[in-house]
């Protein structure tokens, strides 16, 4: 087996706990593992990469809305659909809108886009807990400055 390190999201476009939404970009790689054997001739981007794509977006809404005090661990898909192929060097635009957040559990609609047309779209459910050690919130903060998440939601208000 191999894996890759799952890193879904290039940057933040618009982010906005009050309002419940983010939106998000992700440039499919020209070239990667995953093509070489998905599928050799005709390399498209795996299903199961869409949905993870749509869940760490839906993610980091979650982890700015709640302040980066807890951390959303990925719990159920429901009513995912592939709409369309993504190939190698197309760019993604994928947005969330959380719809529920409470009881330790946060739910999100999610979709993703290329070239103004729709390719996937999932319901995902997070189970939220107190992160698990310093060192895994520590490393989220780091992605989060990467992709461009504002420090203003890294603390409580």
């Amino acid at each position: 087996m191999r894996l890759e390190y799952f890193q879904m999201v290039d940057r933040i476009v618009a982010l906005d706990p009050e309002a419940r939404t983010i939106r998000m970009e992700g440039l499919v790689p020209e070239e990667s593992p995953i093509f070489e054997g998905h599928f050799p001739g005709h390399p498209i981007l795996p299903g199961v990469l869409m949905i993870e794509t749509i869940a760490q977006c839906g993610g980091w809404l979650v982890l700015a809305t709640l302040r980066f005090g807890f951390m959303p661990f990925l719990l159920q898909v429901k009513e995912a659909k592939m709409r369309s192929f993504v190939s190698p060097g197309q760019l993604l635009e994928t947005e969330a809108r959380l719809i529920h957040d409470g009881s330790g559990y946060a739910v999100i609609e999610g979709s993703i886009s290329s070239n103004g047309k729709k390719v996937a779209e999932a319901e995902i459910r997070y189970r939220v807990v107190p992160f698990p050690n310093d060192t895994l919130r520590e490393q989220m903060l780091a992605t989060a400055r990467r992709i461009e998440v504002p420090e203003r939601f890294f603390h409580a208000a």
